[in-house]
């Protein structure tokens, strides 16, 4: 391994950090030096401050030459970006239909509580980095958990959810091409021009060139939703609504429990970008920022999911949108879509990017092929992305219930990744603490709220799974869904 001896200003940083990390309850010096096979001391210095061969190897990477790309290349702020737009766009269009499920109150207690419980788990996937650094994905997580079938089981949950989301990215770029164009060509035209835009765009090699785009659809998408916000607020009502109409929203609502754990699993999966957290902090230039990151972009993605979930909802009740776009009317409906759309292709981006770079990670791995410029690194890359791309695209178009299976899959493994892992790596990383601590009782109250959400994300798995099959079957037996390839509008426009 190439690497230079760290200073003693280093080290002093270095075992204070490890000494609060201890505190929490999260980390052990010890763990972190005697576990790690793969224990880089180049990359324990100061954040801001890195060595030269911090740049140069990775334990994922491996050596970094000049003629290949540099993936240790993403700031914080890039990191805040990419976080929230994976984040904000996976669910915050969906956040005021779940405010009409639960009604106001009970939406905001759970809005927070989720909210609370994504940042630890989230958390949890920094320390573990910080703690493993030859960890790239969930996959390599599960590996060191449980062996070779917990690396097989993860890989496949990862790759899966986000292929799924990818398509569901492709038919929501493809929702806004037909509601700012007025349905102007037959929607399976948009669904191949969105997943094209989606494999270009994803196809660029680094998340630190991607932050861009995500900083710049950040803005777009945020802008939007606003638009909508501040629209619904001035007319006083959705403009559907019959004259002489008043909000009929509630302060607490009494859905059915396939509607409220329903409710409970959108809310999860709007707060779900847990799994992809690690390739965000892989790829980052120092990981130790990786907290921060989290925190801002936590705070920033909470409070929007509450301002516009409360006003939205608070003005249309339940004539409330979903998604939210289309709850002010046509003309606000085609000016907020044409905001959004950049919005749109960078989460399309991101969520194509994402499991064709574990695919991309895994084949090449070890191989000088993977931080290089050659015929081979090309030929798998492109291959990743064009193989995710072409998945995606055809489960969007060609299954008839393609929403509902997406809540499916969103419930049967949006809480399975961002939940149960994140327990089972406190328990991995503490476990060989039980005895030595000299507050056992802080180790105990962090055990039992580490098998908290364990069980937590176990019973969400299961009563989410429950709530989105009996929204298929309803969705089924009225005649729900469209055609495979269908050319009818799909924006309601």
């Amino acid at each position: 391994m190439v690497g230079k001896e760290a200073n003693p200003g280093d080290i002093e940083h270095l075992e204070n950090a490890e000494h609060m990390a201890s505190i929490s309850g999260n980390i052990g010096p010890e763990k972190a030096k005697t576990d790690n096979d793969n224990y880089n001391p180049a990359l324990d210095v100061e954040p801001g401050k890195l060595t030269e061969n911090d740049t140069t190897y990775d334990p994922v990477f491996g050596e970094v030459s000049g003629d290949g790309p540099n993936y240790r290349s993403v700031g914080w702020l890039g990191t805040v970006a990419l976080m929230m737009k994976t984040q904000i766009g996976l669910g915050v269009l969906s956040i005021p239909a779940v405010f009409d499920k639960v009604g106001v109150v009970p939406g905001v207690i759970l809005l927070f509580v989720v909210a609370g419980i994504a940042t630890w788990t989230s958390y949890m996937v920094g320390i573990f980095k910080l703690n493993h650094r030859e960890v790239y994905g969930m996959d390599d997580a599960g590996g060191l958990m449980f062996g070779r079938v917990g690396r097989e089981v993860f890989g496949l949950a990862f790759s899966l959810y986000w292929i799924f989301v990818a398509g569901s990215g492709i038919l929501g770029l493809s929702i806004g091409l037909n509601a700012v164009s007025s349905h102007g060509t037959c929607t399976a035209v948009f669904v191949v021009v969105a997943a094209l835009a989606g494999f270009v765009f994803a196809s660029i090699r680094t998340l630190g060139r991607i932050s861009w785009i995500a900083w710049i659809g950040l803005g777009c998408i945020v802008t939007s939703v606003l638009v909508v916000t501040i629209a619904v607020g001035i007319q006083g009502g959705p403009a559907t609504a019959p004259p002489g109409w008043s909000s009929d929203y509630k302060i607490v609502n009494h859905p059915s429990f396939a509607e409220g754990v329903s409710a409970v699993s959108t809310l999860i999966f709007a707060c779900s970008a847990t799994p992809a957290y690690f390739s965000l902090a892989a790829e980052m230039r120092d990981p130790r920022y990786f907290t921060r990151a989290l925190v801002v972009s936590q705070i920033g993605s909470t409070l929007l999911y509450l301002v516009i979930g409360v006003v939205v909802y608070y003005y249309c009740g339940t004539m409330v949108a979903s998604p939210a776009l289309g709850s002010a009317g046509a003309l606000i409906k085609r000016v907020a879509y044409g905001l959004s759309l950049p919005g749109l292709i960078a989460t399309t981006t991101i969520v194509i990017h994402l499991p064709s770079k574990y695919f991309f990670v895994r084949i090449l791995r070890g191989s000088a092929h993977l931080t290089s410029n050659s015929l081979i690194h090309w030929t798998t890359w492109l291959g990743c992305t064009f193989s995710c791309t072409v998945v995606a695209y055809v489960i969007a178009s060609g299954i008839p219930v393609f929403n509902d299976l997406v809540s499916l899959v969103g419930a049967l493994l949006g809480a399975f990744l961002a939940y149960q892992p994140t327990g089972c790596m406190w328990f991995y990383d503490n476990w060989h603490r039980r005895k030595s601590t000299d507050r056992p009782w802080l180790w105990m109250l962090m055990a039992a709220w580490a098998g908290f959400i364990i069980l937590a994300g176990s019973f969400m798995t299961v009563a989410g799974t429950y709530g989105s099959i009996v929204g298929i079957m309803k969705s089924l037996s009225s005649g729900g869904g469209s055609r495979p390839w269908t050319c009818e509008d799909n924006s309601n426009s």
